[in-house]
């Protein structure tokens, strides 16, 4: 009884502790509610539904259930290290990296140990995006934030003058594996220049 008390108070910790992502705010902005920032938690939530709707676009086998658990634990370490927009310069995201790994040894160990290797292998999976199931993640979680930008009016994009060589890089991993979104994904880059949401370079 006391090993299972154990391991339920190191689970319950976790669970209190995700809390604190409803507290990281990104650079997009939720239209529908006055364009406040959205906050890391939000994300999560939207980019995992976004990956149940959109995965019969896979071309190849993706394993949707490991997709969804990817995208809703991929952002826990910004409770630690923050958020970091995602066109900051090379130097920045290389010491935001560095914080991240630390932020997941953290907070993905507050859970029992078989727990926490399990998670911290899945994020491992996700940044390295070299599985179907990591690409596939990833690529969710950047055409999402392209469709609310391309709602608002170009949104941070516009805001921070972002590259169309940028965005076309960021969505790359549609390309080969969901074919008709990266298509569409051009097609709305192309749009977005045309109407000066993004630089044409």
């Amino acid at each position: 009884m006391e090993e299972l008390n154990s391991q339920l108070d190191k689970q319950l910790d976790f669970i209190i502790e995700l809390d604190r992502l409803k507290g990281v705010y990104r650079q997009a902005l939720v239209k529908s509610d006055k364009n406040r920032f959205e906050n890391s938690a939000e994300h999560s939530w939207h980019i995992t539904l976004t990956s149940h709707i959109l995965h019969e676009y896979a071309v190849e086998n993706v394993n949707v259930s490991r997709v969804m658990c990817m995208l809703l634990i991929h952002d826990i370490v910004e409770i630690d290290a923050g958020d970091l927009f995602a066109f900051s310069d090379e130097q920045s995201l290389i010491e935001q990296g560095n914080k991240e790994v630390a932020a997941a040894k953290r907070i993905f160990g507050l859970l029992p140990e078989k727990q926490f290797q399990i998670f911290n292998q899945l994020w491992l999976e996700f940044e390295e995006a070299e599985t179907v199931d990591a690409r596939f993640a990833k690529a969710m979680d950047s055409v999402l934030p392209l469709l609310q930008n391309m709602r608002n009016s170009g949104g941070s994009w516009a805001r921070h003058k972002v590259k169309k060589s940028q965005v076309l890089k960021r969505n790359r991993f549609l390309d080969g594996l969901a074919p008709k979104l990266w298509l569409y994904v051009c097609s709305q880059i192309e749009h977005a220049v045309n109407q000066g949401w993004l630089i044409d370079e």
